[in-house]
């Protein structure tokens, strides 16, 4: 919504080439229209008007909205109005992917989702992955008091998996009211974080292996690369496995101390080290396997995940299908719009607010 992403595409795109579609169920949502309408200025500035209906398409169920708009109508791709965006993929949201990736890896995308859906519905529970995903999920947030959940891909083209997650499980199952109306006694949710496991393997392991915060992990490995490297995959799934084992079963006082033996230190060097060196291990943590990361196996991942929302959301008995605290915080925004453009005149409101307010006057003008 800052405009910095769109104006670096802008910077280097043709407007010629350049097709905008323009995801927003309800056609309102402040942010989306926004871009929209800069998108729409920037076609209008290099090829005028006539350029415009070829350059815009719209997923939306709002037609006034988009006829508004200027949206041509052969240019739009219905949904149902009762599907939330974090679940929206699998309907003409998708188009957009369906786009970048073409149809016969779009309809894979598709299958490896429907397959899910269909090991979901009929398997038994103790084989049930997204069941059982679920169960443990609910058992190392609630009854190990683990509140973070990292999801630990080896394969750097999943690197946006932990954020896609984030939105997928904090704002399905991140509530304080059940169904009922009455408030949980249970933790709702993890917070949802991580990165792909080269990378994070130099940077926060130290803390998950030894810190006093501690995480459930998910790993996930796939076996064949998914760009020809074999050898090096071979070589994240030695790490993979690895530091899986290293969480699990950890390093004990003696295994410490037969290490440092053998390097054989001085009597109090070896002393001080033994402490530093021991891994308590008894992470929790689930380790997914694949053959290779494609878009059938992808659309599998993507289901995993959300039956396992759900599943989740029986155990604690909320609506995972609803988000009100995102809705204040846009009602919200709607009047501080006015409070923005002219913090000059504003008065009466929180002492923080007017601090904010008085930073804004003094630094934009």
């Amino acid at each position: 919504m800052d405009g910095c992403q769109l104006a670096d595409i802008l910077a280097s795109a043709d407007p010629a080439r350049t097709l905008f579609i323009i995801c927003s169920k309800t056609f309102t949502t402040l942010e989306t229209l926004t871009n929209a309408r800069v998108a729409r200025a920037w076609i209008l500035q290099r090829l005028g008007g006539k350029g415009l209906p070829q350059h815009f398409a719209a997923v939306s169920v709002n037609s006034k909205s988009m006829d508004e708009f200027g949206v041509h109508p052969d240019y739009r791709f219905a949904m149902w109005d009762w599907v939330g965006g974090r679940y929206s993929i699998w309907s003409a949201i998708g188009v957009s992917l369906a786009v970048a990736i073409g149809r016969v890896n779009f309809e894979s995308f598709l299958d490896g989702a429907r397959q899910v859906d269909e090991h979901f519905l009929h398997a038994p529970w103790k084989e049930n992955l997204p069941v059982l995903a679920g169960l443990m999920g609910a058992w190392n947030i609630d009854l190990l008091q683990l509140p973070t959940l990292a999801i630990l891909p080896y394969d750097s083209r999943l690197a946006r998996l932990s954020a896609y997650l984030q939105q997928l499980e904090m704002e399905s199952n991140g509530k304080h009211v059940k169904l009922d109306g009455t408030s949980t006694t249970l933790a709702t949710c993890p917070v949802i974080w991580g990165e792909p496991g080269d990378n994070a393997q130099h940077s926060f392991y130290q803390l998950l292996h030894q810190g006093t915060a501690r995480a459930s992990l998910d790993f996930l490995l796939p076996i064949k690369s998914s760009c020809g490297s074999q050898e090096q995959q071979n070589l994240a799934i030695a790490n993979c496995l690895a530091q899986a084992e290293a969480f699990a079963l950890g390093q004990t006082e003696e295994q410490v101390r037969e290490e440092l033996a053998k390097q054989k230190l001085t009597p109090e060097r070896l002393e001080a080290l033994v402490p530093h060196k021991i891994h308590k291990g008894s992470r929790p943590l689930s380790l997914l396997v694949f053959e290779r990361l494609d878009p059938s196996t992808l659309g599998k991942i993507i289901a995993l995940y959300e039956h396992k929302v759900f599943v989740q959301s029986v155990v604690w008995g909320n609506n995972a299908f609803d988000q009100w605290g995102v809705e204040l915080g846009k009602k919200l925004c709607d009047s501080f719009i006015p409070l923005v453009q002219k913090p000059e005149g504003v008065k009466g409101q929180s002492s923080s607010l007017m601090g904010a307010l008085k930073l804004v006057q003094r630094w934009r003008s």
